[in-house]
């Protein structure tokens, strides 16, 4: 007996000082707090890029900094709030809240999401680390062949090698969600039962697991056209430039609704506490989310009309683009009938 309360008595790693217990934490709560603290520290970051940037265009012909130096802080800005700074900020809700909200002790595999926050951090680091060796200047969005051939230098490296580790961090994250609310939900919550917020959580992790590897799979073809001499997007050689466009919005607009569903989840829970009255058409928020979700892949090239696919894709994709407003418009009838008559 003595010993086994010796063993109980012994301090852990957690607890070895208040900076080593949230370095070793696997708590989700702890884990929501550093996604929610890093977020908006990028945040500031972005928005020092931003704020140079404006500055810039104060007044014509303004020398505030070089035009190189204009693309790269233009390029990560937009790459630092997107995914340094929005999509983290949603992971942080998605942790500190969902086990709560679905009666859970925690996540389904806590170490996994601590491994996804850290290769998170890692990511923020490759990325922000680029301005010493010259950060990626192509845009956002990097289209080839700005990106694959006339970007000399390693910042577009940097961006990809970045961007690929973060696609790491935000599978690792989803796939724990995904497990965490088919699996650990409390008795007698069905999926019927679930807050709208969780709901809206296991649709971004669906997006994210299906919309991730299509990004991958088009960095890998970018870093490999810029280090290893293949043509992936070179079309004097056989490529197709057009590869790397649809490739990344079919990512790229299905990230749209990665970052615009979490906040229609907290709209959908705070509307009804502050009405003082139950969600108007629940389960139609519900299929609302998942329609604009399942909608959100078969718009991409609603970005790429001027590219000269033809009439009949222009015309699909327009229709897609907006029969995608009708679960939006639900959402808003929803919101509005759930404040009618509310206190």
């Amino acid at each position: 007996m003595a010993t086994a309360t010796t063993t109980l008595a012994r301090p852990r790693f957690q607890d070895i000082g208040s900076v080593m217990s949230w370095i070793a934490t696997v708590d989700h709560k702890k884990i929501g707090v550093l996604y929610g603290v890093t977020a908006f520290l990028m945040f500031l970051v972005g928005g020092v890029e931003a704020f140079i940037i404006r500055l810039q265009l104060m007044r014509p012909d303004q020398a505030l900094v070089t035009p190189e130096v204009y693309n790269e802080l233009f390029t990560m800005h937009a790459t630092t709030m997107i995914f340094l700074a929005v999509m983290p900020l949603s992971a942080a809700f998605f942790n500190f809240a969902v086990p709560l909200q679905i009666g859970a002790r925690d996540v389904a595999f806590p170490r996994l999401n601590a491994f996804s926050y850290w290769v998170y951090l890692a990511g923020a680091v490759i990325l922000n680390s680029s301005f010493i060796w010259g950060a990626p200047n192509a845009g956002w969005f990097s289209y080839a062949n700005l990106s694959s051939q006339y970007s000399p230098g390693v910042g577009v490296d940097f961006w990809g090698v970045g961007i690929a580790v973060l696609g790491v961090s935000s599978l690792a994250a989803s796939l724990n969600f995904i497990v965490t609310i088919f699996t650990m939900r409390a008795p007698g919550m069905s999926l019927t039962r679930m807050p709208v917020f969780t709901w809206m959580t296991l649709v971004v992790a669906f997006l994210l697991i299906l919309a991730l590897p299509v990004i991958t799979a088009a960095i890998i073809f970018l870093l490999f056209d810029r280090n290893f001499g293949t043509n992936f997007y070179a079309p004097l050689m056989g490529g197709d430039v057009l590869l790397w466009q649809h490739l990344f919005w079919i990512f790229g607009h299905p990230e749209v609704y990665v970052l615009i569903l979490p906040a229609m989840g907290i709209v959908s829970e705070v509307l009804p506490t502050f009405s003082r009255k139950p969600l108007f058409g629940y389960m139609a928020v519900v299929m609302a989310g998942a329609v604009i979700a399942f909608l959100g892949f078969g718009v991409w090239a609603h970005h790429m009309f001027t590219t000269g696919m033809g009439p009949v894709a222009n015309a699909a994709f327009s229709a897609s683009t907006m029969l995608i407003a009708i679960p939006t418009g639900v959402k808003i009838f929803n919101w509005l009938f759930t404040m009618w008559g509310g206190s």
